[in-house]
């Protein structure tokens, strides 16, 4: 439910409101997939905040129709400067379609949740639409679509190679990662008289340029990638090009990355440093409104903004380096943490929206338990290649104390009007296990315990992807005997406080290096366990990320040599059925396939037994009914006396 704010606290999205403020020419007109949210968790809010702040005059264009004859494209005329196009908070691709390939039907980031709102490829469609109809005019790509397709990249949608997506969508430039930082940068400059075109060296961002045209910079060392038309005849050539992407992307100082791509050539400048905290702060502390625009609130409220309209996000970046996340090849590895005032600000302005009940939806970040976390020498940091700080073991030299948390935890909890915040974010178990973190500073234990009594709904949700340990090392993810050794800690901490609330795993089926062995074994653990699984997924391969490039290739981008990925409908589907061996209906193919691989042991654990599992459900179950019977008539009775 909106409240009664003027259309004017918006940017405008028409031009009868752009009227209303003046104005009769634009500086820039941002076009989005998305609807236009006015919230620092969407990204077309932030940069038109930044641009906004700047001083010019900006207007959003959300979800225009790209089928008719490109009216929403015209209807806010020709921009001084440059458009900017963005697909939205997610790929296109991935929005669209699940991991089978199926067409989802609805949109998280439409109003109402509705579908067909925007295009496949929609980065490329709104700048071909533009360039269509402004050819002189520059357009700026940027968002999570175009960060993760700079290179040459795998499109698992339409099961090829595809070039970078500047050469892809015919756009001037790319701002890759989170873009405030060089999106200041190029309006400075401009400022200055430098044209679009001549704006090259800008970092965090990548052009194209004819061959013999590279801009030159004498500060950067440059690293030349295959070229995309060797990636074409190569899997191998294509594998070996994510190995320098990822370790430059993840670098403080990093190299300039080029690659030939027909006649031209990709320049990919290198990133901006981490962010400070003051520079984080001012991103945060731009004039949103929270909310959607007024003009959807007949459509309904897009979903996406139902779950995160009390949500405060305390950090950017993970060290994780997960093998199937893109989180560290757009916002890095390195965290960017916002100060307690700029957050506890924050809060306090989520407790003034109109329909706030007092509970704060989450407190956290790309992964819950980073904030303020950094290395302790800088210098190390410095010199440091490694795609993740916690894989294959913490580093030495990263700062794990969770004291930071649990103290603006603590403070949070003491605004009266919080009822409860929770930290719905994913949270590192590892970093809170002993045996994995061996070097933490005593914090860990005070901190689990503040969010199991504090912080949770009811259960709490980690995600240790899988058991197999081949299957791990993988994913970059720890040993499942970490997860065991967390879930004791956790039951403790319930038991302690006479607490009831359940541990949720998450778990990946049919990702690269996990075998229909690795599968059966997972089931016949986590059943002993007493799992039975619910948050479950297929892989599916998502630009910029090591999984992909196996499952294209076949070969680990950093050893090059062969890893088995299930690829056919089939192989998936016997993967995945093995997350529902409770299931009747699955019993004689669990059967079979545990027979055809030599694991017949398995099959009284996890079929055999049914009988006397229904059994125990039946127990319970009429216990249960029992037991309510008993409350009812007591009810009752106290009613009568």
């Amino acid at each position: 439910m909106l409240d009664n704010r003027p259309v004017s606290d918006w940017l405008p999205i028409t031009w009868a409101e752009v009227e209303d403020r003046g104005w009769d020419e634009l500086d820039v007109v941002l076009i989005s997939g998305d609807a236009y949210v006015d919230h620092p968790a969407f990204g077309t809010a932030v940069i038109g905040r930044i641009l906004e702040s700047e001083g010019l005059r900006v207007a959003i264009v959300p979800q225009p129709n790209w089928q008719d004859d490109l009216r929403d494209f015209k209807k806010m005329g020709r921009p001084r400067l440059f458009f900017g196009v963005t697909s939205g908070c997610m790929d296109s691709m991935v929005n669209h379609y699940t991991a089978a390939r199926r067409r989802r039907s609805t949109d998280a980031y439409t109003p109402g949740g509705q579908a067909g709102f925007r295009p496949d490829y929609a980065t490329k469609v709104y700048t071909q639409a533009l360039k269509q109809l402004y050819p002189d005019v520059p357009v700026l790509i940027g968002g999570i679509e175009a960060s993760l397709r700079r290179v040459t990249h795998y499109d698992y949608w339409a099961d090829r190679l595809f070039p970078n997506i500047l050469e892809m969508s015919g756009a001037d430039m790319l701002v890759y990662g989170m873009g405030e930082m060089p999106l200041r940068e190029i309006v400075r400059l401009l400022r200055r008289g430098v044209p679009f075109h001549s704006i090259d060296t800008v970092l965090q961002t990548a052009v194209q340029r004819p061959k013999g045209h590279i801009p030159k910079n004498k500060n950067w060392e440059d690293l030349w990638l295959n070229s995309h038309e060797k990636c074409l005849r190569d899997k191998l050539a294509y594998a070996a090009n994510f190995k320098h992407v990822e370790q430059q992307s993840n670098k403080v100082q990093a190299k300039r990355i080029l690659q030939e791509v027909g006649g031209s050539v990709l320049v990919i400048n290198p990133p901006y440093p981490p962010m400070s905290e003051q520079e984080i702060d001012t991103s945060f502390d731009l004039p949103y409104t929270r909310m959607p625009h007024p003009k959807y609130k007949k459509r309904g409220t897009p979903p996406a903004y139902e779950m995160i309209r009390f949500s405060v996000n305390m950090h950017r970046g993970c060290f994780g380096g997960c093998s199937f996340c893109t989180i560290s090849a757009h916002q890095g590895k390195f965290i960017a943490s916002r100060s307690e005032e700029s957050i506890l600000k924050e809060v306090e302005a989520v407790t003034q929206m109109p329909d706030f009940k007092g509970y704060i939806s989450d407190l956290g970040g790309p992964s819950a338990n980073m904030y303020k976390m950094k290395g302790k020498v800088q210098e190390i940091c410095d010199r440091c290649v490694a795609p993740s700080c916690i894989h294959p073991v913490v580093c030495s030299n990263l700062d794990t104390s969770h004291k930071p948390m649990t103290e603006l935890y603590r403070k949070v909890d003491a605004n009266p009007k919080v009822k409860k915040a929770f930290v719905g974010s994913g949270i590192r178990y590892d970093l809170l296990v002993d045996s994995y973190n061996k070097k933490h500073d005593g914090s860990l234990d005070e901190y689990l315990e503040q969010v199991v009594t504090c912080h949770i709904s009811g259960r709490l949700k980690v995600a240790p992807e899988h058991t197999s340990d081949d299957t791990l090392r993988v994913m970059r993810k720890p040993s499942f005997k970490y997860f065991h050794e967390f879930k004791k800690k956790y039951d403790d901490i319930n038991q302690k406080h006479g607490l009831n609330q359940p541990l949720i795993p998450y778990f990946i089926s049919s990702h690269p290096g996990s075998k229909e062995e690795s599968m059966a074994n997972l089931a016949a653990e986590t059943k002993d366990m007493g799992f039975r699984l619910e948050q479950v997924q297929d892989f599916t391969p998502t630009p910029m990320t090591v999984a992909t490039v196996i499952y294209y290739a076949g070969v680990h981008p950093y050893t090059l040599q062969p890893v088995y990925t299930a690829k056919s409908k089939r192989e998936k589907r016997q993967q995945h059925m093995f997350f529902f061996w409770h299931k009747r209906e699955n019993h004689r193919e669990i059967r079979e396939k545990l027979i055809n691989i030599g694991r017949e042991d398995l099959i009284e654990k996890l079929i055999d037994d049914q009988k006397k599992y229904r059994k125990q459900e039946l127990v319970k179950k009429r216990s249960d009914v029992k037991a309510g019977k008993r409350k009812k008539r007591y009810g009752k009775n106290r009613k009568q006396q």
